[in-house]
């Protein structure tokens, strides 16, 4: 199979498991779709696995009914990703470009393939309190089973999936769980969890009304310590990232707020600029407005008003990005002529 077979075969599989992940169970496949997945139906199995692409089998996109009305359903489609083309990449390849080696944007995914395509944002804002929570408590399932790095799962005690209202405007997304988070199976619970519940607050939020997540979803091992932590991995977190990336495209917020350099670097993809140079310039994530900030673990390990300052001076940016109404004793916050908060 060439490359574009298997691009266009790992955008078609991106598409299906995007729309699932949004919560919908049913699409409709144009005529000209159907023929491509038949076509791929009559190759030898062997030719259908790649180095870049899944196997195709009976329970897969290639098994999607040809015929119309009545749509094919995706409860069968498969759940995970592997290497090769991620999910942006797959998404952007579903435009029916089948020669080109290079895919087009996203802007210009082509409804031939799957008609009436809607934007990301626009499935996900059209779904319901209990459609978005159906889907999110589905893919917390997915997660808890999700044993793709072998090493975490024999050393976790808890999946940490994330908690948050999944209307959330707003959502804080960290490195990895700790001791305490693993221990309780909620991300941001020990000494930095408590000192972002009270940066929430000061915003005028409860935790019960942002969301908050991490790049990896298991505390990473600490073979021969008998405390502390690490950075997870570069390919721990490709490995984790499409987990976080289904949440995020299914609550939708208005910001995402990246704590620390490993959460910039996840998110954005950003390893090589540090989050010194970055904090309080805004970045994007699929169209999402990102703040990068400092961890909180930082803020407690320097206690100077400045660094406060920083951070919140951050948070104030966030707020009016929202819309929210600041008042003059926020503004204030952590100078010296105002209240300091900690």
């Amino acid at each position: 199979m060439n490359g574009s077979w298997i691009a266009l075969l790992d955008a078609l599989i991106s598409e299906l498991e995007r729309r699932r992940s949004l919560g919908v169970l049913y699409v409709g496949v144009s005529a000209r779709a159907a023929a491509l997945l038949e076509q791929l139906e009559s190759l030898p199995t062997e030719a259908r696995v790649e180095s870049r692409a899944r196997p195709v089998t009976a329970s897969g996109p290639a098994a999607v009914s040809k015929e119309a009305p009545n749509p094919p359903s995706m409860a069968a489609a498969t759940s995970s990703r592997t290497q090769g083309v991620t999910g942006t990449q797959g998404a952007e390849a579903a435009g029916g470009v089948v020669d080109a080696a290079v895919a087009p944007p996203a802007s210009k995914l082509s409804p031939e393939l799957f008609p009436g395509a809607a934007s990301v944002s626009g499935v996900a804002a059209g779904l319901s309190r209990e459609a978005r929570i159906a889907a999110l408590a589905e893919l917390r399932q997915r997660v808890l089973q999700c044993v793709k790095c072998p090493h975490l799962a024999a050393t976790r005690k808890n999946v940490v999936f994330g908690v948050g209202s999944p209307e959330a405007e707003l959502v804080f997304v960290g490195e990895a769980p700790g001791v305490d988070e693993d221990e309780q199976g909620e991300p941001f619970v020990g000494a930095a969890g408590q000192l972002l519940t009270k940066i929430i607050q000061a915003m005028g939020f409860t935790r019960e009304q942002v969301y908050i997540a991490n790049i990896l979803k298991c505390r990473p091992d600490t073979p021969g310590q008998t405390s502390g932590n690490r950075k997870p991995t570069p390919t721990e977190m490709a490995t984790c990232f499409p987990w976080l990336r289904e949440q995020l495209l299914l609550i939708r917020p208005k910001v995402i707020v990246a704590l620390g350099a490993t959460a910039v670097e996840g998110l954005l993809g950003k390893s090589t600029v540090g989050i010194t140079r970055l904090r309080g310039q805004w970045q994007q994530w699929e169209g999402i407005p990102v703040m990068p900030t400092y961890h909180p673990a930082y803020l407690l390990r320097n206690q100077s008003l400045v660094e406060k300052r920083k951070v919140w001076e951050d948070m104030l940016q966030v707020l009016e990005r929202l819309g929210r109404p600041i008042t003059e004793r926020q503004r204030n916050y952590f100078t010296r002529a105002g209240t300091e908060r900690t």
